[in-house]
């Protein structure tokens, strides 16, 4: 039997068509939808009041903490005159022309959101992986840190590794790195 794929929306419809049926049992029909009460008649009242279920924005109403947007404008204007300055430059020369000038990392929030500083393209540089082409070629030796015993001394263990086929050959325990 093939699997029936069903929205979360979809199923918040179902709810809420077979709640709203005449001696429907809603505590009920949230076991069986997996949901808690409150957020059955959290759907229900939303339904009624404007006949749609779909997930709300989460954004506040009021942001007192935001930056204003001459502030915003003031640092996008010196990022223009200076496209190579980062965040902690602009905030410290706003600050040096006597303005108050937010976290270094808002700036580079601002700076970010209004496109002026593009992602790096790429990842990080891969590392090459080396293997000889035979065993026995080429050993390499490491030590691994190093951890108290339980008479308050420390191990310092040694590593013999064959570069080829990543056997460890030795793992010696050492009082010291010499």
């Amino acid at each position: 039997m093939p699997w029936r794929e069903v929205s979360v929306m979809d199923q918040r419809r179902e709810f809420v068509r077979l709640a709203m049926q005449e001696g429907a049992n809603r505590r009920e029909l949230c076991r069986r939808f997996n949901i808690h009460p409150d957020t059955g008649y959290k759907w229900l009242a939303r339904w009624q009041a404007d006949q749609n279920v779909n997930d709300r924005s989460r954004r506040p109403h009021a942001s007192p903490g935001q930056t204003d947007c001459e502030l915003e404008a003031r640092i996008l204007a010196v990022r223009d005159a200076h496209p190579a300055w980062g965040a902690r430059k602009i905030a410290h020369c706003l600050e040096r022309n006597g303005l108050r000038s937010p976290a270094v990392s808002t700036v580079h929030q601002i700076l970010r959101r209004s496109g002026r500083i593009k992602p790096p393209i790429g990842g990080p540089m891969a590392s090459q992986r080396f293997e000889m082409p035979a065993p026995n070629l080429l050993w390499q030796m490491d030590f691994k840190g190093w951890v108290r015993l339980g008479n308050d001394t420390q191990c310092h263990p040694l590593t013999v590794v064959d570069d080829h086929s990543r056997y460890d050959l030795c793992l010696q325990a050492c009082a010291d790195q010499r």
